[in-house]
């Protein structure tokens, strides 16, 4: 049984993912305002967290699993200091607190001399860019990826393992929301598939990075986007 630390728990994607381990694992799983809150926005609730999670964990966390995240439109044409703020407040979110967390992370295994996996759900926006509201969505999601391949190579001697997971749009109250605004049918004439992808189907490719994955797929970048694009 692992010890893991998921974030982003509490619905979509994320509340898959704990569906899925919750049986065989023991989780401690971030939300806002869930059983173990934190909001990422505050630049001292990634540490706080993982203490927080630790505590919760009998001090061992075996897997981070880094899947809270926002979409929140920043126009281009907004007020400078609006656009930055929004542009600030995705990457601390989307990024930052990821980035801190993979640390802490890191840093434990090291300390503990144990192995470890991460595993980051980015986004197909990573590879192939996003609506120009959302420059800072694609952005951190293309860092969260370099952050992954980065990991990857440097721990890998070390037992220390990163996955990166990449969906296009997934049936999530945010992708729901996105599909509604920008005209579903356009969208979805942009997947071969012909559907955006479901929680559980990212869900399946989280739990087999984070459990079941060969120890020589460190590094690999997994796409979920119905072939909307493929690389």
């Amino acid at each position: 049984m692992a010890n893991i630390l998921l974030t982003g728990g509490s619905r979509g994607i994320g509340a898959a993912i704990a569906d899925l381990l919750r049986d065989d694992h023991a989780l401690a799983i971030q939300s806002t305002s869930g059983d173990l809150p934190a909001d990422f926005a505050d630049p001292a609730a990634p540490a706080d967290l993982w203490a927080r999670a630790l505590d919760r964990l009998d001090g061992r966390i075996d897997i981070l699993i880094n899947n809270a995240g926002l979409f929140e439109a920043t126009p281009v044409d907004l007020p400078h200091d609006q656009w930055v703020a929004g542009w600030e407040r995705t990457m601390r979110i989307n990024l930052t607190a990821a980035a801190e967390l993979s640390r802490l992370a890191v840093r434990h295994w090291q300390d503990g001399g144990t192995p470890g996996r991460i595993v980051n759900i980015a986004s197909r926006a990573a590879h192939r860019g996003d609506s120009p509201a959302h420059w800072h969505y694609a952005a951190a999601k293309a860092g969260m990826v370099a952050m992954t391949k980065t990991i990857a190579r440097g721990y890998a001697a070390q037992g220390i393992l990163a996955f990166a997971i990449c969906p296009g749009f997934t049936m999530t109250g945010m992708a729901e929301d996105y599909l509604a605004s920008r005209g579903g049918d356009r969208l979805l004439a942009d997947i071969p598939l012909g559907r955006v992808a479901m929680p559980d189907e990212v869900a399946v490719m989280a739990r087999f990075c984070a459990i079941e994955a060969p120890a020589s797929m460190t590094g690999a970048v997994l796409d979920v986007n119905g072939a909307s694009y493929v690389r």
